[in-house]
């Protein structure tokens, strides 16, 4: 008797555990959100480019499974930067331009769940590869499909106050497209789509579901002409939006029990404006989001500045 009254206890925790970690439970992929916006679906031409974006991200709400505020005073920040650069060559795969990417990030308040834990110092985050990424245009069309690789470079510990990583690998498949509606490509709506699959994470058995994202962005594209100079200063600049959808269950083991958890979603809508300006070879670009109807997460602001230079044309010369 005695031993089944001490069980009980047990059970009971067990239980408010588990519903607790139904509305809080969610883990995290790798893609960090907003980064694609107004051209989400259109590839550089041949060019080298080098870039550095600082990206922050900031949370004062957490959503159960029901869309209700759990808590609406918290105070979370996320902030990267990093050093990356792109390719696009002239080489032709199936009628389209190959090209790739790299980037290498510092990271400070990895989130790797909604969790809420302490602040951590800026570190050597998980690397981010695109091996291969094919672009095609059309008359009045662009579009991208690609494959990428993030690798758990960045510190992690399972359970740890300090990670800047995720401490697993995922592989990332996309498709992408720009649609202009008028003969000059001036006015133009994307959209790309993000697949993410994950490996367990380091040292236990925790596999983070499958992940969707879709961004992109309406954007109108206005030209300044440089005396002497064949090139324009191209400006362009309106709305932007990501939504990111958990299609698969977490996989958390806790104890010999396998918590699977509600799948999240989140959606986003904001504001982006670019300028190129071709004779000194660089860009710019700042992109803002408010995040809204999020479930069983963080909901908040993105802001990502950009930063480019080109740092050469690999675009073959017209006769």
């Amino acid at each position: 008797m005695k031993t089944i009254y001490s069980t009980i206890p047990i059970i009971t925790l067990n239980l408010l555990l588990l519903r607790s970690m139904d509305s809080n439970a969610q883990l995290k992929g790798d893609h960090l959100l907003g980064d694609f916006g107004m051209s989400a679906g259109t590839q550089a031409p041949p060019t080298i480019i080098a870039a550095f974006p600082f990206y922050g991200y900031d949370a004062s709400r957490l959503k159960n499974n029901k869309g209700d505020v759990v808590t609406s005073n918290l105070d979370i920040h996320a902030f990267l930067v990093g050093i990356g650069g792109s390719v696009v060559t002239n080489l032709k795969i199936l009628k389209a331009n190959y090209g790739a990417s790299l980037l290498i990030a510092f990271m400070s308040n990895r989130l790797e769940g909604n969790k809420i834990q302490s602040s951590t110092p800026l570190g050597f985050s998980d690397m981010y590869v695109q091996p291969v990424q094919l672009g095609w245009h059309a008359k009045q069309a662009d579009y991208t499909i690609g494959y990428g690789i993030y690798m758990p470079t960045g510190k992690y510990e399972y359970g740890g106050d300090e990670n800047t990583g995720m401490g697993m690998w995922t592989h990332e498949f996309s498709a992408g497209t720009t649609i202009y509606f008028d003969p000059k490509k001036t006015f133009n709506f994307s959209c790309i789509v993000f697949f993410e699959t994950h490996s367990k994470k380091k040292d236990v058995n925790t596999k983070v579901g499958n992940i969707i994202t879709v961004e992109g962005g309406l954007g109108k594209t206005f030209y300044k002409p440089i005396k002497g100079f064949p090139i324009p200063i191209i400006f362009n600049a309106g709305p932007v939006y990501y939504m990111q959808f958990k299609v698969s269950d977490d996989k958390i083991p806790i104890g010999n029990t396998l918590f699977t958890g509600t799948k999240d979603h989140i959606y986003a809508w904001g504001l982006e404006a670019n300028v190129l300006h071709p004779k000194i070879r660089t860009s710019l670009s700042i992109r803002w989001l408010d995040e809204f109807s999020a479930k069983n997460r963080f909901e908040g602001n993105t802001f990502l500045i950009t930063a480019g230079y080109i740092i050469k044309s690999l675009k073959k010369e017209t006769h």
